[in-house]
């Protein structure tokens, strides 16, 4: 048996092997993510102040940027074994499909009835709500990953879900919205006549099918009008790529088995977790000088935050209502053209990212929709596995990458992650295979209007 054939398909770590710390990347960062500001004093937001939005073990976790590892509460730990540890994957059979000399690993995150990554921090921000002793939480989501995994989090806790979703994710998917109500969610399209800010928005722009910025204004403003809720969000925030280490920490150990050592590692970036959680031990090294990866973020361009926005400070979400956030953005106003299929919605990156490419510790690409679920379907045919949109811009990645080494003869060793399965975004898939798709990359004109919302102040300007 060759060296290569020693690999199984599927590596698999034991239960007791899985994580039982998560890793906060900003421990080793000598430049930190810059801090959440409040916007009417413009000065670092507070414990206080971020505490009646968020959970106070989450705003700790949040604010805390020294402390290196997060011990897991056995109880999400013992949640986590339902689903986890989740397989690494050896893609051989698209290898061979592609004839590469690269070697291409996939850290599968699909295999739970939420159907993506999100599980792994629903769960804890849960927790943490019913610890506190609160009622329920509000949220928001894009494609429905999020929201599906946080209505299951709050089933298994007998905590209220309410749920804001993007509108036109909300009309596409409506299988997705069902598992939501399933689980015992209350889901509403956003922007929606529900909230002074949903109500703000439909009267500005008649007509529009939304976006996270908008869904975030909206469930923050249910969290904070309602005794007992407190607001989570799915992705961007530090305390969510925290929690979601859980990912690359399973997938670095399964490597560290077989002696493997990636030389590009590439993820999806819409507000920034699941890239976050995949690259985080590697990131780690990389800043600690122990080893060097090549890490590559991969966008749509129809919402390309960090190839094409501006690092400043601006609002997390479209009714100006939380805090300001130092990111890649495209500002907070812009929204995405309706015909984007899936989620990587948002306007901004996560902090922690936006300093790390800002930084050069990674770098970043924008792909096209229609080439993204061109790759998807060939992956699923070689690799039995229907991707998630989102996903599926990670994959289109890896196969220039490997097509990339087919050309040259490298045998670089890839590793992507997959992020979930695709099964609730059929109606996509449906447009894609009637030739009805098209692609959407914003003009220099369309970027200028959502940039003229950034807030202006000094050491802000664009």
């Amino acid at each position: 048996m060759s060296e290569e054939n020693k690999i199984p398909y599927k590596i698999y770590l034991e239960e007791k092997e899985m994580p039982e710390k998560w890793y906060n990347i900003r421990a080793d960062m000598k430049n930190k993510p810059a801090p959440l500001l409040n916007p009417g004093t413009l000065k670092p937001l507070t414990f206080e102040e971020m505490r009646g939005i968020f959970c106070d073990e989450l705003c700790r976790q949040e604010l805390d940027d020294t402390t290196a590892y997060f011990e897991i509460p056995e109880a999400i730990r013992k949640f986590y074994k339902m689903y986890r540890p989740s397989p690494l994957v050896r893609a051989y059979c698209l290898e061979e499909k592609l004839q590469t000399p690269a070697k291409i690993y996939y850290k599968f995150e699909g295999n739970n009835t939420s159907g993506s990554h999100k599980l792994n921090s629903a769960i804890a921000q849960a927790y943490y709500a019913k610890e506190q002793g609160l009622k329920g939480v509000t949220t928001e989501t894009g494609a429905g990953q999020w929201g599906t995994a946080l209505s299951m989090a709050c089933a298994y806790l007998e905590l209220d879900c309410q749920v804001y979703m993007v509108k036109c994710s909300y009309e596409q998917k409506p299988f997705r919205r069902e598992v939501m109500r399933t689980y015992g969610a209350q889901v509403t399209p956003s922007p929606s006549p529900l909230t002074n800010v949903g109500r703000k928005i439909l009267e500005e722009f008649p007509g529009t099918t939304g976006s996270l910025g908008c869904a975030i204004s909206e469930a923050v403003e249910a969290a904070t009008t309602q005794e007992g809720y407190r607001y989570v969000l799915g992705s961007v925030l530090s305390q969510v790529m925290l929690h979601q280490s859980v990912i690359g920490l399973e997938a670095k150990a399964a490597l560290d088995k077989y002696g493997v050592k990636p030389d590009v590692i590439i993820g999806c970036a819409g507000g920034g977790s699941n890239l976050g959680g995949l690259i985080a031990p590697f990131v780690g090294e990389k800043l600690r000088g122990e080893a060097d990866y090549r890490i590559v973020a991969v966008e749509p361009a129809s919402c390309p935050s960090l190839t094409r926005g501006k690092y400043v400070y601006d609002f997390c979400d479209t009714g100006k209502v939380c805090p300001l956030a130092k990111m890649y953005t495209l500002g907070s106003g812009f929204i995405p053209a309706p015909n984007h299929a899936g989620g990587l919605r948002y306007h901004g990156m996560s902090s922690v990212l936006s300093q790390l490419y800002d930084d050069g510790y990674m770098e970043a690409v924008s792909v096209e929709q229609t080439a993204v679920f061109k790759a998807a379907e060939e992956f699923a045919r070689v690799e039995g596995i229907l991707p998630a949109p989102e996903s599926a811009h990670a994959i289109k990645a890896a196969v220039d990458e490997a097509m990339k080494c087919k050309e040259t003869g490298e045998e670089k060793t890839i590793l992507f992650g997959l992020t979930g399965t695709g099964y609730f975004d059929m109606v996509a898939y449906e447009r894609f295979n009637n030739g009805e798709m098209t692609d959407y990359i914003p003009t220099d004109e369309d970027l200028a209007k959502g940039f003229a919302g950034v807030p202006a102040f000094p050491g802000n300007e664009i």
